[in-house]
């Protein structure tokens, strides 16, 4: 089974999301898309595909959408339709639910979910829905570790400045301190007097 494309349409054949899993170019895949409500007809099963010259569209209504698998032809419709199930599963997941707004503002966790359940070259990964969540939202361990000490360089680097800031004040204090008394000796002593009275 080789998937060409993932995709989410509207019932009309506009494209909220395509996720390609092998080259193939943009003209191309808008061209899929948009001929897949030409084909569709007036069919409304629960897993339908159709079979063109030379691609398989594997699709599922979603309430207002459509959640579509492009396949060649000589892919497994069972497994096609196994990818499908686990893809319909991982829409509203993720999205947190079915509408077109949510698959919009939800697009990029889509395609990691996607990338998750399928390979690069299409080809679907033997994964549960609980390990998608899983992968999506893992934790590692380095990346913790790694935050905590730029945090730490932070706080040293913070103090580090609140004290250097400190010593400053308190020398520029002590400058002024002595400044201003050598100031009033310099010009309270009458040396300018002195020179110009004599």
């Amino acid at each position: 089974m080789v998937v060409l494309s993932a995709a989410i349409t509207t019932k009309n054949g506009k494209a909220l999301l395509a996720r390609q899993y092998v080259d193939m170019s943009r003209i191309r895949i808008e061209g899929l898309l948009a001929a897949f409500p030409k084909l569709m007809g007036t069919g409304n099963k629960q897993h339908t595909f159709i079979d063109t010259e030379s691609v398989r569209y594997v699709y599922q209504p979603m309430e207002s959408l459509f959640l579509l698998l492009i396949t060649n032809k000589a892919s497994n419709i069972v497994e096609d339709l196994e990818t499908l199930r686990m893809l319909s599963k991982i829409v509203p997941d993720v999205a947190g639910g079915i509408t077109e707004e949510k698959i919009s503002n939800h697009c990029f966790e889509l395609v990691f979910a996607f990338d998750e359940a399928l390979t690069v070259g299409g080809l679907r990964e033997n994964v549960t829905l609980p390990q998608i969540k899983s992968n999506l939202e893992m934790d590692s361990h380095e990346e913790r570790l790694h935050n905590m000490i730029q945090d730490s360089k932070r706080e040293a680097a913070k103090d580090e400045a609140m004290r250097k800031a400190t010593e400053m004040k308190a020398r520029q204090k002590a400058m002024q301190a002595a400044g201003l008394g050598g100031m009033q000796g310099i010009g309270g002593g009458g040396g300018m007097q002195g020179i110009g009275g004599g």
